[in-house]
Formats: structure tokens, C-alpha cells, sequence
């Protein structure tokens, strides 16, 4: 009998680690995600240079990013569960405020800023 449970307890010892690297592979990524998108003018074109401000909601900190050629930006390492707001500005211009929901589940959601004059 005490040779059975020996026997058993390596198995369920191996089961435990599995289930555990499981678990850890499942939060490999901390619980991050990235946003991107691109801004345009009024007019539509792509708008290179622009600044594009994310707000954290819950501590307030402000990350910019300054859009490429193409108008295109995005940010990396993003809490899943925060809330975040982006904001495009260029030459006088602004977009509206728009919101990364925590209820936006996808891994990389893409948001597009509209400038407004």
C-alpha cells in the first residue's frame, strides 16, 4: 500500500506543475495590451507628426506618441483592466477624447482620431 501511494504522489506532484505552467503561461503577458490606430484631418488624409496623448484613468499619468508618416500610432503594455483615454493634437487641431473600455477584450483594439478644426 505505501508503494501505491508513492506511486501516486509523483503523478499528482506532475499534474500540480502542469497545471501551474498553465497558469503561468495564461498570465504570461501580465494582463497587457496594446492600442493603435491612426489620425486624420478633417479631410481624411493621414497626419504625420501629430501628438497623440494616452491618459491613464485610475493614476492620471499621460503617455504621448508622436504619429509616423503614415499617421499611424500605438502603445504597448497596456493594464487590461484600466481604462485609458486617447486624444490627437497638430497645428492647432484636436481630435475628441475617445475611450479603451476594460470591456474591450481584444488583445490589440485599434483606434482612429479624427482632427477637428
Amino acid at each position: 500500500m505505501a508503494l501505491r501511494a508513492a506511486c501516486i504522489a509523483p503523478a499528482c506532484a506532475l499534474t500540480i506543475l502542469f497545471c501551474a505552467s498553465l497558469g503561468a503561461q495564461k498570465n504570461d503577458d501580465g494582463g497587457t495590451r496594446t492600442v493603435e490606430g491612426m489620425v486624420t484631418s478633417a479631410a481624411n488624409q493621414p497626419v504625420p507628426d501629430a501628438v497623440v496623448q494616452l491618459k491613464n484613468s485610475k493614476t492620471l499619468q499621460i503617455r504621448s506618441f508622436i504619429t509616423q508618416a503614415d499617421g499611424s500610432y500605438h502603445f504597448a503594455g497596456l493594464s487590461s483592466d484600466v481604462e485609458y483615454q486617447l486624444k490627437a493634437d497638430h497645428a492647432g487641431a484636436s481630435s475628441s477624447w475617445k475611450t479603451l473600455s476594460v470591456f474591450n477584450s481584444k488583445k490589440t483594439p485599434v483606434i482612429n482620431l479624427k482632427l477637428n478644426r
